[in-house]
């Protein structure tokens, strides 16, 4: 549980003359940085990890220069950029981004709205040619900007459906009162109803422009010609004047306390401070002292192993002009909040009496040097690394951030902790979780809209975009693993990759805890993951996590594992993550605190929203008895013994049903040495349990709401078991179909008929999850209540019209473009890579599945996809899940 704790707060090379390549650490790395004569800044980092490229457009203009009155503005001109420009129309630009595999997406902050693609490396020219277009000028009429309202205040409603981004929202207006800081940049109902497609304009006409623009380009790329074609596509688009920016004049915090509710299923106490922003000298030290206070073996963490807390954490995030820092405590429901935010107060307050502790301050910076690295192991993350660099943090790459924090000191971390982290300046919080009402069944799904979709229009492509679309060629694969199986049965499977000086090791035990379990004994696996975390019989949990921070390692042990280690400290790495996954501590005083901590979680669960509408879908898709029904509670919990988790521990935790990838800067034969070197002494005793689900009859349909109280907006599942398994061959033309229905914005049936026409949706997700033996179609959304019954029979129309009637052409050759795209652009981070290597092998699927299924899916014609659709899917079994406020 305390990974999905620590989920929740993280939510909350000096460059060479223009022109010139410069070369890294890593030879086949190379950075080009040039500005062209209107202003236009690009910097092109080679990185060859992937045939893939990402390109990041980032505009120096966000919610801070938004009018008075209007804090959605910058977010508003986002959404209409993909709403059409002159050369190029909504539909042809949704056309395009699908055939190219459907990575795009946008993003406004306070001073920064960015607009990336990933692509295909040969599908680089498209996607700069999109930018161009875009920033010579966009169709802001009231027409478009009267359907996109619809998607964007449903987004609205979305957040402020999350009591936890209205606790945000609460906490930025008492922190930055009078500042553009005070808002977000969201928006609001109200602001947007008054805006208008000429205020949009005039908003793009002041603030897109070259000279306030910043292009970043990550990927297989040459440097040299990836400039020429920018010069050639960009170079023309004339500068301009741009408008003054907003003053920024923080008042003095006085400290305050808020009480909010929270939809979770635990209590938050937070405690909020004003930090030094991004242009402040103090913001390296900074960043170091937030790393101290989080890590493991620290004071603010140590309340977790004594009882006192479920989680503890401390975040900061950073803007130009200021930042603020979270310090975070989570209790379960019940408990004494208050009591709770005194024992962090009092932590946090002897920091600042007695000073922090040297060794950690030694292990953030250890930290940060290994984060560096790990950075190029992603295509797209390597980009946004770059782009928050140069765009929102001014600096002239990512490796100033780095040579600031490696010049903190000791003295410098004690004097910011002192200077922030007043308790007479920060705003404490407290987050009361609040509980469902009942699930309610309701009969019938309501509405009786008429909607009847046709197939859409062929769009005639521009030129420069028509080639590289029609392409529907079977994707090379750069992925070639070594595969072995060790004496013990572990299956290893080993991708060198030499981008960057970094292993990562992935591992996951087959195991099905709702068959495993005995019976009374349910939660027994949550407890058991947590206990890895007291260390090993050989290190005890301060002395392993100092093992770790002497290496700059990140590890974590359980049925799941992992570990990201610099590649000259491997041997060790691995040495202490086998140490914790096979010698586990399990003390006996720390058994009884998870214990007791988990069984008090689990209390406040089974009450909390977001569970019940979980349990209400498989509750309305699974038989009475079925395994998958099984749940803990606090009384199965506190049944536990120390004897129950060995006991799992021994029969679950099997060498014979483990797959470990090691992927990065290894020897393939040498990974195999140290893994069985560390892992090999590790035996399995009696036959494989069973790990797999039997097959389930056909559900009926249902309706159901859960009640949230917390939530403007309903979020809903429609869904049904399938009676087709993995071993179908039609299981590929349900691929095709699902990625004509959704996956790809407006160019798919789904998302053109739910948001851009009825502007009823700000997201529609539709998904087919075909197992061994079990499978079930799921279409997921979240409208406003009265809208709920209008888009069901959207969707449930949608689908019939797909068992009906042939898809179009284009439909066909844009969703097989779309599938075929996936693919090389899952091969776009050395994490995907090795999880879909992982996956793949736990399924019992062939490592080169993807290939498989390419070849399926550029065989397969229309007929078939709609035969597949009339026999797999059955609308009238629909099962419909809310949460929220009662549909409509």
């Amino acid at each position: 549980m305390r990974k999905i704790f620590g989920i929740f707060i993280a939510c909350l090379l000096v460059l060479p003359v223009a022109g010139k390549p410069l070369a890294t650490n890593n030879s086949s790395e190379t950075v080009l940085r040039h500005t062209l004569k209107n202003g236009l800044q690009v910097v092109i980092i080679r990185n060859p990890l992937a045939p893939v490229v990402t390109t990041e457009m980032n505009y120096l203009v966000g919610s801070d220069e938004a009018p008075e009155g209007f804090p959605g503005m910058a977010h508003a001109q986002e959404h209409m950029m993909f709403r059409g420009c002159p050369g190029l129309s909504a539909d042809q630009l949704a056309d395009i981004t699908a055939a190219m595999g459907g990575d795009f997406d946008a993003d406004t902050q306070q001073m920064v709205t960015q607009y990336y693609f990933t692509v295909p490396a040969e599908d680089l020219d498209v996607a700069l040619h999109i930018e161009a277009i875009r920033m010579k000028g966009v169709m802001d009429s009231q027409e478009l900007w009267s359907k996109e309202r619809g998607a964007i205040e449903q987004e609205v409603a979305s957040d402020l459906s999350n009591p936890q981004y209205v606790f945000y929202k609460k906490l930025l207006a008492e922190m930055f009162k009078g500042t553009p800081y005070a808002h977000d940049a969201l928006g609001t109902r109200p602001s947007f109803d008054k805006t208008t497609g000429a205020m949009l304009q005039k908003f793009h006409n002041d603030w897109y422009a070259p000279n306030n623009a910043i292009l970043v380009i990550v990927g297989r790329v040459d440097p040299e010609k990836t400039l020429a074609e920018v010069e050639q596509l960009y170079g023309d688009i004339p500068s301009k004047t741009l408008p003054s920016r907003p003053v920024y004049n923080f008042q003095p915090l006085k400290a305050d306390t808020l009480h909010l509710t929270t939809d979770l299923p635990y209590g938050l106490d937070i405690i909020s401070y004003r930090m030094p922003g991004i242009d402040s000298p103090d913001y390296a030290a900074a960043q170091v002292l937030s790393d101290v206070l989080s890590n493991h073996r620290s004071s603010l963490y140590s309340l977790i192993p004594e009882g006192k807390a479920l989680y503890t954490g401390f975040s900061m995030n950073g803007l130009r002009k200021a930042g603020i820092g979270f310090s975070l405590a989570v209790f379960p429901k019940g408990a004494d909040s208050n009591k709770l935010l005194s024992e962090v107060s009092s932590v946090l307050a002897s920091e600042l009496k007695n000073g922090v502790d040297p060794d950690l301050v030694a292990a953030a910076k250890r930290d940060e040097i290994s984060s560096f690295e790990f950075q190029k192991n992603s295509v797209s993350g390597l980009a946004s690394v770059w782009s928050q660099a140069l765009a929102i943090e001014g600096h002239q790459s990512p490796a100033e951030d780095l040579d600031a924090i490696k010049k903190v000191t000791v003295d410098d971390v004690n004097r910011v902790a002192r200077e922030y982290l007043n308790p007479d300046h920060a705003i404490f919080v407290i987050l009361t979780p609040q509980s469902s009402g009942k699930p309610i069944s309701q009969k019938g799904f309501g509405g009786k809209e008429s909607f009847a979709p046709k197939n859409p229009k062929a769009v005639e492509l521009p030129v420069w975009a028509e080639n590289a679309m029609g392409r529907l060629s079977i994707p090379k694969s750069l992925v070639n693993p070594v595969v072995s199986t060790l004496p013990n049965g572990i299956k290893l499977i080993v991708q060198p990759e030499q981008i960057s000086n970094t292993v990562s090791i992935y591992g996951s035990i087959k195991s099905k805890p709702d068959l495993q379990t005995p019976k009374g004994k349910e939660g027994v696996d949550d407890v058991l993951n947590q206990l890895f975390e007291y260390g090993s019989t050989t290190l005890n949990r301060i002395e392993f996590q100092k093992a770790l921070d002497d290496i700059g390692a990140d590890e974590s042990a359980g049925s799941s594992f992992s570990l990201d280690v610099l590649a000259d400290h491997f041997d060790k790495g691995v040495q202490l993550l086998a140490d914790n996954e096979l010698h586990p501590a399990f003390p006996e005083q720390a058994f009884m605190i998870v214990q007791h901590q988990t069984a008090a979680t689990v209390a406040g669960q089974l009450q909390s929203p977001d569970y019940l509408f979980g349990r209400a879908i498989r509750k309305s898709l699974l038989p009475k008895e079925d395994p998958a029904l099984r749940e803990e509670t606090p009384t199965s919990v506190m049944s536990l013994s120390m004897h129950d988790i060995t006991d799992y521990y021994q029969h679950v935790f099997r060498p014979d049903m483990t797959t470990i990838v090691v992927i990065g800067n290894i020897n393939p034969e040498k990974a195999k040495e140290v893994i069985e070197k560390y892992f090999g002494e590790w035996k399995a005793t009696g036959p494989k349990p069973n790990v797999e689900f039997s097959p389930v009859p056909l559900n009926k349909t249902a309706v159901v709401n859960v009640p949230d109280a917390s939530r403007v907006q309903d979020k809903v599942i429609l869904a049904e078991n399938l009676a087709i398994t993995r071993s179908n061959p039609d299981r590929y033309a349900l691929d095709v179909a699902n990625h004509v229905l959704g996956g790809a914005f407006y160019a798919t049936r789904l998302y053109r008929d739910l948001r851009e026409n009825a502007g009823l949706v700000y997201y529609v997700g539709s998904s087919f999850d075909i197992g061994k033996h079990r499978s079930d179609y799921e279409v997921n959304f979240a409208c406003d209540p009265p809208n709920v019954s209008k888009a069901k029979v959207i969707i449930t129309k949608d689908l019939k019209q797909m068992q009906q009637s042939n898809v179009t052409p284009k439909e066909l050759r844009q969703a097989k473009s779309l599938l075929l795209r996936e693919i090389t652009l899952s091969e776009s981070s050395m994490n995907a890579i090795a999880r879909g290597l992982l996956n793949r092998s736990l399924e019992d699927l062939p490592l080169n599945e993807p290939t498989i299924a390419a070849q399926h899916y550029v065989s397969l014609s229309a007929d078939q996809v709609r035969a597949a659709c009339a026999k797999w899917i059955n609308t009238a079994n629909l099962i419909q899940v809310s949460e929220g406020p009662t549909p409509k």
